[in-house]
């Protein structure tokens, strides 16, 4: 084990949210230590959009950019490692890495994300963020007008084809098996013209992501520029959970409107608390939850 170093805050997870929050923190003469594995969820995506002077740049150059101006500021520091446990000592956190290496910090932030759970579909994963796509208000414009398929069922395929009907009429609702929708659904869809295809989805053709061709089990195939979906999802690490840190319903940590946790001294900031997933969104709420924990510090401190 190497000597333990100390910090002021420690932000576990260092895409857009915990970059902004240590932006934010080392602007604030904060000693701030972003710890990070390199491992975001939209490590497929080729382009970010909707995000002002940066739109349709690379989430990477984005990431690199972030990382760049961050640590030009002097009381804050990077580690590339993964957090394996996080603990308790007295009014200090202790966190610590696979590589053995520990840190104290009066305050941690959980950056961490989310994981998403592929469906067993051939080719569906090689396509996440690519051509299977969860956001329109990130890739609507570049689909727009063309043939656009929707993975869902019931009230959720429902409202979700008629939030991507906002960018193409030509849609076909794929509900991946026996249809749940209510008959005033269907009637409603079917005078906007939209498909309803009951049929299992078997295999997405694909090239280098690039969706050709939607294959059913019944050997029908389909041809779709796109395919909306909105996919399970899993905290990507378990130790605020562990911790104590409470849950949503929906499965997200629970934060207040400063991203606090339920459990003092601890923070959350991006997709594994909010389910607006968007580089905006996760860059406000790092500047939001970095502005917080200063300002609690100060509080503590004065």
């Amino acid at each position: 084990m190497h000597d333990t170093q100390k910090f002021d805050v420690v932000v576990v997870g260092g895409s857009f949210a915990g970059l902004s929050a240590a932006m934010a923190l080392g602007r604030s003469l904060r000693k701030v230590l972003l710890i990070d594995s390199g491992r975001p969820c939209n490590i497929q995506t080729p382009h970010s959009h909707n995000f002002l002077t940066e739109d349709g740049e690379t989430p990477e150059a984005i990431r690199n950019k972030a990382i760049s101006q961050t640590l030009s500021y002097p009381t804050a520091s990077f580690r590339d490692s993964v957090v394996n446990k996080v603990s308790r000592d007295s009014n200090t956190f202790v966190v610590e890495t696979t590589e053995g290496e520990s840190f104290t910090a009066k305050k941690v932030l959980f950056a961490t994300g989310i994981r998403d759970i592929m469906p067993d579909i051939e080719g569906f994963a090689a396509c996440w963020g690519i051509s299977i796509l969860h956001c329109p208000y990130c890739h609507g414009y570049e689909v727009r007008h063309k043939k656009i398929g929707v993975l869902g069922n019931g009230d959720m395929g429902y409202e979700f084809v008629k939030l991507i009907s906002n960018w193409s009429q030509d849609l076909v609702l794929f509900t991946n098996g026996t249809s749940t929708l209510n008959e005033d659904q269907v009637l409603k869809l079917q005078s906007k013209g939209v498909e309803i295809v009951e049929e299992e989805i078997q295999q997405v053709e694909h090239e280098a992501g690039t969706i050709q061709n939607l294959l059913l089990k019944g050997g029908t195939s389909y041809f779709i520029s796109a395919l909306f979906a909105r996919v399970p999802f899993e905290q990507h690490s378990s130790i605020p959970n562990e911790l104590g840190c409470e849950l949503t319903d929906h499965g997200f940590i629970k934060v207040d409107d400063f991203q606090r946790t339920t459990l003092p001294g601890i923070y959350a900031a991006g997709d594994n608390s909010y389910g607006m997933r968007s580089v905006a969104a996760a860059v406000a709420a790092g500047n939001k939850a970095g502005a917080v924990i200063n300002k609690d510090l100060i509080d503590e401190e004065f």
